[in-house]
Parts: structure tokens; C-alpha cells; sequence
């Protein structure tokens, strides 16, 4: 997805408490590179003011959504060590992984000063995710189920945890109610 078109009412990095996200992304060992606003935005999947990924470093400008740079924040904590090496442009992952992101994205949210949840949802809808149920918060609420598992299942969801090597790769469906061997984390907070 592209912004030149129209430009939603998003909050951006120029308006948001950049120490506050600085401190939580180098919790999970990425470095944010600032570019100009006029230059483009290296390692951006979708160009134009959308943040980017090269190995360790998350790309952004002045004009990038918050919610996309939690987003590819998301990608790479997700991601396991031999991925994150290889990292370049395109995080790849497969839908379960893609929901855990958006999901992830959603927590992260309410880790930066100024910033929840409840924005995050929105400019999410602003933006133009699309969620079978029709907006960001009902996904999360009633329909995330699959992503809430996928990141207990790797201990994720925390500031500073990332994805230690755990295979990324689809697991099976375990049966409804039954517990995982992971530990609680901020996932089970929701």
C-alpha cells in the first residue's frame, strides 16, 4: 500500500515520543536510521513514507505512520535468528505470521508515551488494513484468536522478547482449550 494518493490522518514519527520508541525497539535490539524527508526510505516493502527493514536497522522519515513502524518492528521481532540475518526489504512470513504481526503491533502500542492500542486500531482502519470483521478493534477483540496463539506459542509479546530461533514455520492447530507450553506474557493481558 502506497500513501501519495491522499494522506490519512495517521500519527506519525514527527509527532510521536521518539525516546519512548527508540528505548522499546532497541529493547528488541533494532536500531531506528532516520532519512531525510526527501530521500527514500531504504528497505521499504511498499515505498513511498512506509518504514523499512535492512537486517537490524528499521528505516523511517519525518512523514512515517507510527503504525507502520511497530509494524515492521513486529516483522522482525517475529522472525527467527536465520531470517532476521537475511532480512532485507521483504520480512516474507506466511498469514498466521502476518496476523501475529498486526496483532504484536497492536501491544506495542501501548508501550510509546502518547500512544495505545485504541490509536493504533484506528490508524490501522485509516489506513486501510482489512479485517474480515471490519475493523481493527473487532479483529482483535473477537477474531485474533489464531494470533494470540501464535505468540504464546513463542513466548512473544513483551518488550525485549524476541523470537530466540523458535521455527516460524505453520504449527497445527492445537484443540480449544488447551494449554501451550509457553508462559503467560503481556499476550494474555488483552
Amino acid at each position: 500500500m502506497t500513501s501519495s494518493c491522499s494522506e490519512p490522518a495517521v500519527k506519525r514519527w514527527h509527532e510521536a515520543d521518539r525516546e519512548s520508541i527508540a528505548r522499546l525497539l532497541t529493547s528488541f535490539a533494532l536500531e531506528l536510521v532516520e532519512v531525510g524527508i526527501d530521500r527514500p526510505i531504504p528497505g521499504s516493502f511498499w515505498g513511498d513514507d512506509e518504514a523499512g527493514l535492512i537486517g537490524r536497522r528499521l528505516y523511517l522519515r519525518a512523514d512515517t505512520p507510527l503504525h507502520s513502524i511497530l509494524h515492521e518492528a513486529g516483522h522482525f521481532i517475529c522472525m527467527d535468528p536465520s531470517r532476521r540475518e537475511r532480512l532485507h526489504t521483504n520480512a516474507g512470513g506466511d498469514y498466521e505470521e502476518e496476523n501475529a504481526v498486526c496483532y504484536l503491533q497492536i501491544l506495542l502500542a501501548d508501550h510509546v508515551n502518547g500512544y495505545s492500542s485504541a490509536e493504533c486500531m484506528g490508524d490501522m482502519d485509516q489506513w486501510g488494513y482489512s479485517f474480515r470483521l471490519g475493523s481493527a478493534r473487532a479483529w482483535f477483540e473477537g477474531d485474533a484468536e489464531d494470533a494470540h496463539l501464535w505468540l504464546r506459542e513463542r513466548d512473544l509479546g513483551r518488550p525485549g522478547q524476541l523470537n530466540r530461533g523458535l521455527d516460524c514455520s505453520p504449527k497445527p492447530a492445537l484443540p480449544r482449550g488447551q494449554p501451550t507450553a509457553a508462559q503467560p506474557s503481556d499476550v494474555d493481558g488483552r
